[in-house]
């Protein structure tokens, strides 16, 4: 059993060729999130007793600018975009060809774990309420709640399973791919609103998230220097700004309850102008973060984050609806939502969220280590069966795992015995449905992947072998 190792180990241990910048970034994104989720929670409770959860930005709509700020996904995405680039480049070199079931085994490994983790504690809670017959004031809004996060563990593994063909087009078409996806996502907008096609605005869920993760490969090859993040953060924000003042798009861009149109479910065009903004703007500011995160304790402080963000992210909304729970049970007064009086509670809440996110942090957080390497199989044997495990089984196995992770993030933990569903790509699923679907995809992954590992690793046993020979 492997001891583990220390933020101040590895952050000694950091090779001098890392780009600091893109954990720092990965670390702040989700942070702003986080942050982000707390500020716009607005639990209210009507005369019977039931508890609502509204959003800030709907009681006060003139804060909705500030969503141009705070909705930072599409960095964390560019983030990603960097990491899977370089990621699948050094398996390829380590493989000594196409890696896709061991790339995706290695992604998977690092989002599912924690994410599993998360489904079956809630799981096992929500039934147990249900068979229980018990119901707090905000017990059933929060099982419905807690799980919507998850989209962006969907949408994240999406880019994941897409990486090795976007990264081809990328290495041989450059600036031109990345065209490509915003052609493809502003022409979808345009079918949508102009000619009414129906369902067409799904395809922007691929489009405009691609489209802000190539910019990642982009970034990886150095290809965003000079005066090219001017130039994306003009284009983007002059665009974001003419769509939203002489289109149908909204001024947020986060959902907001009953409105017709979101920028974000699904992405518009208007949401991808504001990722290129963004992305433009941190660019912009790498000098500054360069010499931030070079500081000692500053990247000590980003790698102990790193290590823990995924977890901090799935639990964040649990902590802020047991501290709104303890409040109703300790009959703590809620106050108006935007009153001064909600204000001057805003920074306990904060606080209280941010603690109970820590302890949930600490009890959660070992699901999200890497598991210890398996020893290599070098014998023949093990190069025959890792025949079997092949890069379709694999793309099988990704796409049942992110439509059961986007599946649960729209139905919830709620009314598991009572069959609650909600409507995926025109079918209608169920919470065990999308459970099974994600068990049963991680497995095709996991099963596609040693194989392929025991392939690799028995090469590399023959190799070392004809050389002692």
């Amino acid at each position: 059993m492997g001891q583990k190792i220390s933020a101040r180990e590895l952050a000694a241990a950091t090779p001098s060729g890392r780009d600091r910048v893109i954990d720092l970034l990965r670390v702040a994104s989700l942070g702003t999130v986080v942050l982000g989720h707390w500020l716009m929670a607005a639990v209210t409770v009507d005369d019977d007793g039931r508890a609502a959860v509204g959003n800030l930005l709907a009681v006060e709509p003139q804060l909705q600018l500030l969503t141009w700020g705070l909705q930072i996904m599409p960095v964390f995405f560019f983030v990603g975009g960097f990491s899977h680039a370089l990621s699948y480049r050094s398996l390829t070199r380590r493989t000594g060809g196409p890696a896709y079931a061991l790339f995706l085994r290695a992604r998977l490994q690092r989002l599912l774990r924690p994410t599993m983790l998360f489904v079956a504690v809630w799981g096992a809670g929500a039934l147990a309420l249900q068979l229980s017959g018990r119901s707090g004031a905000l017990a059933d809004v929060a099982a419905r709640l807690v799980a919507q996060p998850l989209w962006f563990i969907g949408i994240y593994l999406a880019m994941v399973a897409f990486t090795p063909p976007l990264l081809r087009l990328h290495e041989r078409y450059g600036w031109a791919a990345f065209a490509a996806l915003v052609a493809a996502a502003a022409a979808v907008d345009v079918l949508r609103f102009a000619a009414g096609v129906p369902y067409v605005e799904f395809l922007n869920f691929g489009f405009v998230w691609l489209a802000v993760h190539q910019l990642g490969f982009l970034r990886a090859d150095g290809r965003l220097r000079l005066h090219v993040p001017w130039a994306l953060a003009a284009a983007g924000l002059a665009g974001a700004v003419a769509l939203v003042a002489f289109g149908p798009y909204p001024l947020s861009m986060v959902g907001m309850p009953g409105e017709k149109i979101s920028n974000m479910a699904p992405p518009t065009a208007a949401l991808l102008c504001h990722g290129m903004w963004l992305i433009g703007a941190v660019e912009l500011l790498r000098g500054p973060m360069t010499r931030l995160v070079t500081r000692p304790r500053v990247w000590r402080t980003v790698i102990a984050a790193n290590g823990v963000a995924m977890t901090a992210f799935l639990w964040h909304l649990t902590a802020m609806l047991g501290v709104y729970g303890a409040m109703l049970a300790l009959h703590v007064p809620l106050p108006e939502p935007a009153g001064a009086a909600w204000w001057l509670q805003v920074p306990l809440r904060i606080a209280a969220a941010a603690a109970l996110t820590a302890l949930l942090v600490a009890v959660f957080r070992k699901a999200e280590q890497p598991p210890a390497p398996a020893a290599p199989a070098a014998s023949a044997d093990s190069a025959t069966t890792a025949r079997r495990g092949t890069g379709p089984a694999a793309a099988v196995g990704v796409t049942l795992t992110l439509f059961g992770v986007l599946g649960l993030s729209m139905v919830g933990f709620g009314g598991l015995l009572d069959g609650r569903s909600a409507v995926l790509v025109a079918v209608r699923v169920t919470a065990p449905v999308t459970v099974a679907m994600c068990a049963a995809g991680w497995l095709l992954v996991e099963r596609a992947g040693k194989s392929t590992a025991g392939k690799t690793d028995a090469k590399a046993a023959a190799k070392a072998a004809a050389k002692t020979a």
